[in-house]
């Protein structure tokens, strides 16, 4: 996210100028899901899919002050966040998939939420949510290196937008930003494969295979076993 040496713009000192793009979306998305990550943990004590309700919420608090409150005025700076920001999203990965492991085997094993299709429609939703979110966040990321190195980039790197694939589509200098990213980790976990977004690299295939088999698990379980508590 912040490690190319040479950004164009730096001379104005604006972190919209240093970041490549605004750090509001992602920060209103994290306090978003933060917020229903809290009222569903708070709703449910105890029942959630982590065992350790608060741990989602803690790293999305230290990753909203990585994004808030970082000092991009050097090089050297740029590369440090960019490495905390992918260490604390990589966290937040991990998190996501452990919750749908363990909401899946309370789902088999008939325990937790799962016997209230109510709570379990609730997990479920926060699960895939945050499962999305974090899958977003890993790909604007990864991709090209992050939005600062994507500056000075001229063709696709990781993943290849439609607008960079047809030109004519899109106007003069367009370039993804977070909210593309964030929109490709939400079509991705619907359609379980790649829809206006093509993945040029295999860590973008195997990150977008990993969350599509994950977002049809979830589906496939917890749909199923909500409707048949419906009944």
């Amino acid at each position: 996210m912040w490690d190319d040496d040479r950004v164009e713009g730096e001379g104005d000192g604006s972190v919209e100028a240093l970041l490549g793009e605004s750090r509001w979306p992602p920060v209103v998305a994290v306090l978003i899901f933060l917020a229903l990550n809290v009222a569903v943990r708070v709703w449910l004590p105890g029942k959630g899919a982590i065992r350790v309700p608060w741990l989602l919420p803690a790293i999305e608090v230290v990753l909203l002050v990585v994004l808030l409150t970082h000092d991009l005025s050097g090089a050297d700076d740029r590369r440090r966040m960019h490495r905390l920001a992918l260490v604390l999203v990589g966290a937040l990965v991990l998190a996501a998939l452990w919750a749908t492991v363990l909401l899946v085997a309370d789902l088999i094993r008939g325990k937790g939420v799962t016997n209230s299709p109510d709570e379990l429609l609730a997990s479920g939703a926060i699960v895939w949510l945050g499962n999305n979110l974090a899958f977003g966040l890993l790909y604007w990321l990864i991709d090209g290196g992050g939005p600062v190195a994507r500056l000075s980039q001229r063709v696709p790197f990781d993943f290849a937008f439609i607008q960079q694939l047809s030109p004519e589509v899109a106007p003069p200098g367009w370039r993804p930003v977070f909210l593309d990213y964030l929109h490709l980790g939400f079509t991705n976990a619907t359609a379980f494969s790649p829809t206006d977004v093509v993945p040029l690299s295999r860590r973008a295939k195997y990150a977008m295979l990993l969350q599509s088999t994950v977002a049809l698990a979830l589906f496939g379980l917890v749909v199923a076993r909500a409707v048949n508590a419906f009944k």
